[in-house]
């Protein structure tokens, strides 16, 4: 048996817990537990920052002169490209870190983890907030790393002063963060169902890839709008990772960035936050209703 399962089985199966821990205890219990697995393989977090780094530093590099005037006319200001560029790498390495998730799931299913836990007294809702919460650890910590290595190659370019970088200063900094966490959930809940349904790790990394690179393309994550057909720009609409990456990117400027709804009501970057968020938070709840009601079906269907 593994120390992780003798961890969760003991915990599980002592007197003081068979009648439950209580919500609060079971999501910490889920934390440790992954976020245990998580430091024993390095291999797994450094690989996944490892692919939003390098497009970070060749899309700047290759790319970078030739869209500036681009991104200027779109912002109304003058702009860096890679400064333009960092919140799509934001949302691209939180998206990241989620669909590892579902992995993880899988990974415990063929192990047989997945079948102690389900017939453990936990709540089905804080399986998946430990696990969730776990994940967005892991986020953190990888975007003050892109963060950082953005002000980097902005200097080295530019010699640009941090509040050049993120005209919003601190808090606009842990603002991004913030939307990154807020982003990242519905797609966690996603790659968790997916993992459920396909119950195969190579299903779900093909699964869940099929739909992150599309989604990441068709979307304002690289170039302004404008630029792309209109075609792309219906999808872009309709596609999540354009509200995360315009809710980063207007406090990146301090300004609306937002160009697939029109909104003027609050005025500046509160235009593109407001909307940007509340579409983000409604898609969080509903993918993460779906994702405990595939807790709760497999637990009915597997453990009896």
């Amino acid at each position: 048996m593994s120390v992780d399962a003798e961890r969760v089985e003991a915990e599980t199966a002592s007197p003081k817990t068979t009648g439950g821990n209580g919500f609060a205890r079971d999501t910490w219990i889920n934390l440790k537990r992954w976020l245990l697995k998580t430091t024993r393989n390095p291999f797994v977090m450094t690989v996944s920052l490892l692919n939003p780094i390098i497009f970070l530093v060749l899309f700047t590099e290759v790319f970078g002169q030739i869209t500036e005037g681009a991104v200027a006319q779109s912002l109304g200001t003058e702009a860096s490209y890679v400064t333009f560029l960092v919140p799509a790498i934001v949302i691209q390495t939180a998206l990241i870190a989620a669909t590892t998730s579902g992995i993880g799931l899988v990974e415990d299913i063929e192990n047989g983890m997945f079948e102690k836990v389900l017939v453990s007294p936990m709540h089905r809702g804080a399986i998946f907030l430990g696990k969730s919460l776990s994940e967005v650890i892991r986020i953190v910590v990888q975007i003050a790393i892109v963060l950082g290595l953005g002000y980097i190659l902005l200097y080295l370019n530019t010699g640009a002063a941090p509040t050049d970088y993120i005209a919003t200063g601190a808090l606009g900094a842990l603002g991004v963060v913030a939307v990154a966490i807020l982003f990242s959930i519905w797609f966690t809940a996603l790659s968790n169902v997916v993992a459920l349904i396909t119950r195969d790790q190579e299903s779900t990394i093909i699964a869940v890839n099929l739909l992150q690179f599309p989604l990441l393309f068709l979307s304002s994550a690289f170039l302004p709008l404008e630029l792309l057909p209109g075609w792309v720009q219906t999808v872009a609409a309709l596609n999540p990772i354009t509200y995360g990456v315009d809710a980063t990117r207007a406090l990146m400027f301090g300004q609306d960035v937002m160009t697939v709804i029109e909104v003027s009501t609050f005025g500046g970057m509160w235009d593109t936050l407001v909307p940007a968020i509340a579409i983000l938070a409604a898609l969080d709840l509903v993918l993460g209703a779906v994702a405990v009601y595939f807790l709760n079906a497999a637990s009915s269907s597997d453990v009896q």
